[in-house]
């Protein structure tokens, strides 16, 4: 017999400068601030709250010439820091969210009503761009009321609002297994104690070129050698990250790259690019270079992850999503892509075994 639930509903703070008509700030601004204050570096602490270094740097530009005075300075050879403005908004900030947690409201829930208000709500996701994802909430789990709003950003930036309890799923990307330094972001966005993943499926990553590959590109080097035009991903996108570390690896510049400060935010807008003419190559999915029917060199074969709160597991939506990943709905949705394992999908595994 299932046990009566309860709706808790949470205040939330926002910060605007009073008797002006401009909007509240962004609400990451200041978990932004605070992990400054913490790792006393810009870059470090955009990773951290799943930004890219250029949004970290835009926002707290933005918020200084809305107040008037900068709330971070750079400090040459000595990283970030926060001014004095920066500090007391941090303050602030903390006191109002304790002040907040009194005004928290509790609703109680029959059984039935629990089970429906879950399914209902759904699970809000916040994943890397992938194409098998986006089939299997399209076609079936948002018709089945397991999942609400679906958006898709980068790896990072994914894990960064699973961190912030702005998305209930995050969906990220990972070398098989992660390598090295590629790991360290997303174990400081993931936390053992408190998160769990679920395999979703390994796929392949490779550059996208035009039907018979008349640069004749095998690797990154080619693309760079033979002076071939790119279209990257965008910054803080696991895509991106993948292909900073392709070039570390090969020894390539990314300035001797044609094109590498052209940025598109999915794999098909990288090869509707390639397909258009627009760019000889980029970075993606056989998936998406098979629909726009372009040719595909794997380069690597990687893990998608799916991540949760341990305490979400055993709630209606989050179970009806995992059985659906270990049966017949992602089969369904993973016929006619190329490109994918599914194998062991829908198996959680704990954050330390899979990103050791």
């Amino acid at each position: 017999m299932r046990s009566s639930a309860t709706l808790r509903l949470e205040p939330e703070v926002s910060w605007r400068a009073a008797g002006r008509a401009a909007p509240p700030f962004d609400r990451r601004l200041v978990p932004l601030l605070a992990a400054i204050r913490e790792l006393a570096t810009l870059r470090a602490a955009a990773e951290a709250v799943g930004f890219s270094y250029r949004a970290a740097w835009g926002l707290l530009s933005d918020t200084g010439r809305a107040l008037g005075v900068p709330v971070v300075e750079l400090q040459r050879g000595r990283g970030t820091r926060l001014t004095v403005v920066g500090e007391q908004l941090v303050a602030a900030d903390a006191r109002a969210v304790d002040r907040l947690k009194t005004s928290a409201l509790e609703i109680a829930l029959g059984p039935r009503r629990a089970a429906r208000a879950d399914r209902q709500c759904g699970l809000a996701v916040v994943a890397s761009h992938d194409l098998l994802l986006a089939a299997l909430c399209d076609h079936w789990a948002r018709p089945q009321g397991l999942v609400g709003e679906v958006a898709f950003r980068g790896s990072l930036e994914s894990l960064g609002a699973l961190a912030r309890g702005e998305a209930d799923l995050a969906g990220f990307h990972a070398g098989t297994p992660p390598a090295g330094d590629a790991a360290v972001p997303l174990r400081r966005l993931l936390d053992p104690r408190r998160d769990v993943l679920i395999r979703f499926a390994e796929r392949d990553q490779g550059l996208m070129v035009k039907r018979g590959n008349p640069r004749r590109l095998r690797s990154l080097a080619d693309v760079a050698a033979k002076g071939a035009l790119f279209v990257n991903r965008q910054r803080g996108s696991g895509t991106r990250l993948l292909i900073d570390r392709l070039l570390e690896d090969a020894g390539v510049a990314p300035a001797s790259i044609r094109g590498y400060e052209t940025e598109e935010f999915t794999h098909l807008a990288v090869a509707a690019t390639v397909a258009a003419g627009r760019a000889d190559s980029g970075l993606g999915l056989r998936a998406a270079a098979h629909r726009f029917g372009l040719d595909f060199v794997p380069l690597r074969r990687e893990t998608y992850w799916l991540a949760l709160r341990l305490r979400k597991l055993e709630g209606e939506a989050a179970a009806g999503f995992v059985r659906g990943l270990a049966g017949e709905p992602l089969r369904r949705a993973a016929r006619g892509l190329a490109g994918y394992s599914i194998r062991g999908a829908g198996e959680v595994v704990p954050v330390g075994a899979a990103l050791a």
